[in-house]
């Protein structure tokens, strides 16, 4: 039983991490069979801290006292590079433009830089992007509602997907949690990729903002496919072959630090 338990807070501590896990993962990693696993997850379904999915779990919002340190987590990681990143796409929105801005840390500190900015209209679920941009009198803002996630701090819904659906804009600002070349661009949570997707097919530009810790990870929900990736920007860590694989498939890459 002692064991089950510390097993158990050992899964949390990967769902802290990382939003999501697999069954076959977990059940290699801790070197007992997959039906153990279930009963683990079942467990902590049971318990509100998890869903579960074919082939593993995810976080659930509600469970609070996981989710707000993550939270902390993030804002902590790769800051100067996230600032980096935020200065650079903030130089790419032109005056007239109309832009989307996703969630996440690094697109929460776009949205920082667009003060002076004149004559741009951002659409955004993030709330911290939501409460800085509504004070700048030159920024128009939309903002996409429904249920808020407080994991991440960004709000979901059918109807912010149909509102999208209605609109067509100049740039999308993309935050994601996995860039594979093989696997795609991915995130933990399935409602976020649905939102992200078509929040890509809204943008004439898809512009992916991320730090380079983000490569080669793979997560659970596929949002779209590196080739309709327009530009990336991130920071020196990326390796010569990741580049050179994005450049093969016409991306513009951008590199802050370099």
């Amino acid at each position: 039983m002692r064991d089950t338990s510390a097993r158990r807070k050992k899964i949390i501590g990967l769902l802290n991490e990382n939003g999501s896990v697999q069954v076959q993962q977990l059940s290699k990693l801790f070197n007992i069979s997959t039906v153990s696993i279930r009963k683990d997850l079942k467990f902590l379904e049971q318990r509100g801290v998890v869903t579960r999915t074919y082939g593993g779990a995810f976080l659930n919002s509600e469970s609070s006292e996981i989710t707000e340190a993550a939270i902390d987590l993030k804002e902590k990681l790769n800051v100067n590079s996230k600032c980096q990143i935020a200065q650079a796409a903030a130089d790419m929105i032109n005056e007239g433009d109309s832009i989307i801005l996703d969630s996440g840390t690094t697109t929460s500190r776009i949205a920082e830089q667009l003060a002076n900015k004149e004559n741009i209209t951002v659409i955004t679920n993030d709330l911290h992007a939501i409460n800085l941009i509504s004070e700048y009198p030159s920024v128009e803002l939309v903002v996409l509602g429904g249920t808020l996630r407080r994991k991440s701090m960004y709000f979901h819904s059918t109807q912010a997907e149909k509102t999208l659906k209605e609109l067509h804009t100049d740039k999308l600002f993309l935050g994601v949690d996995g860039f594979h070349m093989e696997k795609g661009i991915t995130t933990h949570f399935e409602a976020e990729a649905t939102l992200n997707r078509v929040m890509c097919h809204a943008a004439s530009e898809v512009i992916v903002v991320a730090d380079s810790s983000k490569f080669n990870k793979v997560c659970l929900y596929k949002i779209i496919e590196p080739s309709e990736v327009t530009t990336l920007i991130t920071d020196s860590g990326i390796s010569t072959e990741f580049h050179e694989n994005l450049k093969n498939l016409g991306i513009k890459v951008i590199v802050v630090d370099q």
